[in-house]
């Protein structure tokens, strides 16, 4: 799951109460898929920041709820507002994420360096969703990177 740290840094969710943060925003109908029909409570989450000068990997977080309507969609003043959902018919969801812990720096551009992770859907070129599937084996696999000694 990818957050521009101006709108969500991964500081700012260890902050909050149980340091747990509702995902709103999501403005893209395969993002959107993803987070309704695939994610569930306690799934793994890689937070991502995006948006700076090496995207990449920040944290260490898990699903912490049921997908439920993002009520951004109807507050006019939100930069998310969407004036066609209905709240009887809300158009995107969201899911609360707990931040587990923050991790080191692992960017995108590195994480294409490793074969294991050639089919992974965030490194595919042209690749623009903020929230995408990870295979059991690239969450193995990262998990090593991660508790690798630098």
């Amino acid at each position: 799951m990818k957050s521009e740290p101006d709108d969500g840094s991964v500081d700012e969710a260890l902050a909050a109460p149980r340091a747990t943060v509702p995902w709103t925003g999501v403005r893209n109908y395969q993002a959107r898929n993803f987070m309704r029909d695939q994610m569930k409570i306690g799934d793994g989450v890689l937070f991502c920041h995006s948006g700076v000068e090496q995207p990449g990997i920040v944290g260490l977080a898990e699903v912490a709820s049921a997908p439920y309507p993002d009520p951004t969609q109807f507050d006019p003043k939100s930069h998310y507002y969407d004036s066609a959902s209905r709240a009887e018919a809300p158009r995107w969801i969201m899911v609360d994420v707990h931040v587990l812990r923050k991790t080191r720096p692992l960017a995108l551009m590195d994480l294409r360096a490793h074969r294991e992770l050639a089919q992974m859907r965030v490194l595919q070129k042209g690749n623009r969703l903020s929230i995408t599937p990870v295979s059991a084996a690239e969450w193995r696999f990262i998990q090593k990177l991660l508790n690798q000694k630098h």
